[in-house]
């Protein structure tokens, strides 16, 4: 953390939305902060030890100078202010097929009402904001693709499955920040759910 102290106070400023530097920080701006270094470690711009340690700085940050610190060193794009996210997202179809790729905004929760169609949803150039993406399926045939890079991680433990199938491959490779836990649950019948982890900038 000596480099991260050591920034400017101009530096600061800029990364603290123009606000004083010994103004106190609130819930709020400690928040943002923390989604921004989320979406960082997502980007293989912070590793695992270097987010674990900015994360506990920023929740305990008295100032917005010392949270504009934790920031200075990473893009302007990466450590503006996050984009607004939805609470909930609904997909419902019947015989087509939908998918969510490239830049979108992954919201706190979606529902999911397919009957015989496709959902994909590729996370490889997904905006992540938030630790943990709630999936509330309920999917009569045809299938639910997830196309996961490092750092997203998906849990189906919870899902009813009724002549269904569930394929994902088992997590390989050297360890790396979770950014993104995604909850899949309700319920699938003559249906699949497929997990294909990637590698970042592959399988598009």
């Amino acid at each position: 953390m000596t480099a991260i102290r050591g920034v400017a106070m101009s530096g600061e400023m800029s990364r603290s939305g123009g606000k004083s530097p010994g103004l106190r920080a609130s819930h709020e701006d400690r928040d943002r902060v923390v989604d921004v270094l989320r979406i960082a470690a997502g980007d293989g711009r912070l590793t695992a030890e270097e987010l674990d340690e900015r994360v506990e700085a920023a929740l305990t940050a008295p100032t917005m100078g010392e949270l504009g610190a934790l920031t200075t060193d990473l893009p302007a794009e990466t450590a503006g202010a996050a984009p607004d996210v939805k609470d909930v997202v609904r997909i419902e179809q019947k015989g087509g097929s939908s998918r969510r790729a490239e830049a979108w905004t992954v919201p706190r929760r979606l529902e999911i009402d397919s009957e015989w169609g496709d959902v994909t949803l590729d996370f490889t150039g997904a905006v992540i904001t938030h630790d943990t993406l709630h999936i509330d399926l309920d999917m009569r045939g045809g299938a639910l693709r997830l196309l996961t890079p490092p750092g997203v991680v998906v849990d189906t433990d919870s899902l009813v499955t009724h002549y269904a199938k569930i394929k994902a491959r088992p997590r390989r490779g050297p360890d790396v920040p979770v950014v993104l836990r995604v909850v899949v649950d309700g319920r699938l019948s003559l249906g699949r759910v497929v997990v294909r982890r990637l590698r970042r900038g592959r399988g598009r």
